[in-house]
């Protein structure tokens, strides 16, 4: 069973609770909403029913020190309303079978989740039970057997193509790329600390640094599929995506539903995957099949994909049309409109550092290991890595040969020593430049904005210094050793004087005391 808040409040039905059926046979948890709207009208008037409960405040005050740290009740409930409670169960059984089990849990349901920070950062490729999930519905279990994926719209001959289909090599030219994907979430904690902004209904979860990985993806490329339908005709120059998975927006329900234009498609930057890592797609990613679009936000990347349709221009569908809209900092909750932001597709130059820890304690000998990752996406590459010990004033450039390896459409981890003489709290941050010379804005305020998305600007973080190489520190680190005390956490007070009388009356004379001559 999937948790709970502590004092949610239980779901009391309103009168029948539907039941829809499900659309294909061998299709579990998968509604067909965008062909009858009929049954979208009748999911409106019921939602009309409901007082559902509120979005949790977590902007504003503390979040819960829980992991899930979010259980997304009020989506729960929609669910719960519409006869589609079992995909909460669902959704979280797959989550214990494919995920790694100390996963942080950032929203339960629809689920969001990413791995511990260091551990992301230990290989270049992401295994797969440590790729970070941003999903927006429950999960649809479907049998490879039953799948068909409908190329339809603006083609020249429309086609129903199975999963062998696909795979099969005389038909389709088989290709693998490393590609990172991010959601444009990541990193959303910083600017929810500093200015907190919309607090959508789906709930803008407070990622850390963790929602981005990078995966070998095999499939084949939409190019190839659209020619075999004879190309694109009357003027198409979009591709409409389409996915199982049921989604809500402002009382209404929809399937998942974006859209990537033709020129992305037709330099093979979108790959229709059926494996990750040389495994077939976990459930929780999308299997049996979903695009990877290399370089966009990870929005855009839809899973379990059953329909691809040519149109003339951007979807119409509220995922591309009324979120993932980047606003300015002048904009808000005061005179917000779809229209007054733009629609995010490339992904910006970022980084973060991954180790050490914000607030962490950290005891060296002048020197601070310290570890990320760095990615730009729009056909850029990270080309270099800046670390700066004092909030950004000096930056120290990371060798080339502690970057990993240099993929076109990847992130490069890196790791570095950096110097440090002081001790104390100090702000540590790290800056990335791609092969454009596009870098990071240095303060979170240069990259706020209402959707809090994109959180483009320096990665920092505050460490407490404890410099060994000084020697009134070693010989406090030696005291400590001897007594068995830990220096760690600093807020705890020693058990002990910090000098002896004669100590103190010593250092006085060698100061000449505290008060002046005259």
């Amino acid at each position: 069973m999937a948790p709970a808040e502590p004092h949610a409040i239980p779901f009391r039905a309103k009168g029948d609770i539907p039941t829809f059926a499900e659309e294909r046979e061998g299709w579990k948890g998968y509604i067909e909403w965008e062909k009858y709207p009929e049954k979208k009208k009748q999911v409106e008037e019921i939602m009309k029913r409901y007082d559902f409960p509120d979005p949790p405040e977590f902007q504003l005050v503390p979040l819960p020190d829980t992991n899930p740290i979010l259980t997304g009740e009020r989506w729960k409930q929609y669910h719960y309303a519409t006869g589609l409670g079992h995909l909460v169960d669902t959704s979280w059984k797959y989550v214990l079978k494919e995920k790694s089990a100390d996963m942080i849990h950032v929203l339960q349901f629809p689920y969001n989740g990413e791995p511990p920070r260091d551990r992301l950062v230990s290989t270049e490729i992401t295994p797969n039970p440590d790729f970070f999930v941003r999903n927006h519905g429950g999960i649809p279990e479907i049998d490879p057997a039953a799948y068909t994926l409908d190329i339809s719209g603006l083609v020249n001959n429309p086609k129903r193509l199975t999963l062998a289909d696909l795979q099969n090599e005389e038909l389709f030219p088989r290709q693998t790329n490393v590609v990172s994907l991010q959601c444009s979430g990541t990193r959303r904690i910083e600017q929810i600390h500093e200015y907190p902004g919309d607090g959508d209904e789906l709930i803008n979860a407070p990622w850390g640094e963790g929602a981005i990985g990078t995966a070998r993806w095999t499939g084949v490329s939409l190019k190839k599929v659209i020619k075999y339908c004879g190309g694109l005709k009357d003027g198409a120059m979009h591709l409409e995506f389409f996915g199982a998975d049921t989604y809500f927006k402002k009382g209404k329900v929809y399937n998942y539903v974006v859209s990537v234009p033709w020129r992305k498609v037709k330099v093979n930057e979108v790959l229709l995957a059926w494996e990750m890592n040389g495994e077939p797609l976990p459930k929780i990613h999308g299997f049996p099949l979903r695009a990877v679009c290399f370089g966009y936000i990870g929005a855009r990347s839809v899973k379990w994909l059953y329909e691809i349709r040519a149109i003339t221009d951007p979807t119409e569908a509220p995922v591309q049309r009324k979120e993932y809209l980047y606003y300015t900092p002048q904009v808000g909750k005061q005179n917000a409109k779809y229209s007054n932001g733009f629609s995010i597709q490339d992904m910006p130059v970022s980084s973060a550092i991954m180790s050490p820890l914000n607030m962490q304690h950290v005891i060296h000998d002048g020197k601070i290991e310290l570890k990320g990752w760095a990615y730009s996406g729009g056909g850029h590459w990270p080309i270099r890595v800046e670390v700066s010990g004092d909030g950004g004033s000096i930056w120290y450039e990371v060798p080339w040969e502690n970057l990993s390896t240099k993929y076109y459409y990847a992130w490069r981890l890196w790791h570095m020593e950096l110097p440090v003489d002081a001790e104390g709290w100090l702000e540590i941050c790290v800056r990335c430049w791609d092969n454009a010379l596009n870098t990071q804005p240095t303060f979170v305020r240069s990259a706020w904005n209402w959707d809090l998305h994109v959180t483009s600007s320096a990665h920092r973080l505050k460490i407490y210094s404890i410099n060994r190489s000084r020697p009134a520190t070693a010989a406090r680190l030696k005291l400590l050793e001897e007594k068995g005390i830990d220096i760690v956490p600093i807020t705890k007070p020693l058990e002990f004087d910090l000098e002896t009388d004669e100590e103190y009356e010593a250092a006085m004379n060698q100061q000449r005391g505290r008060e002046p001559e005259e």
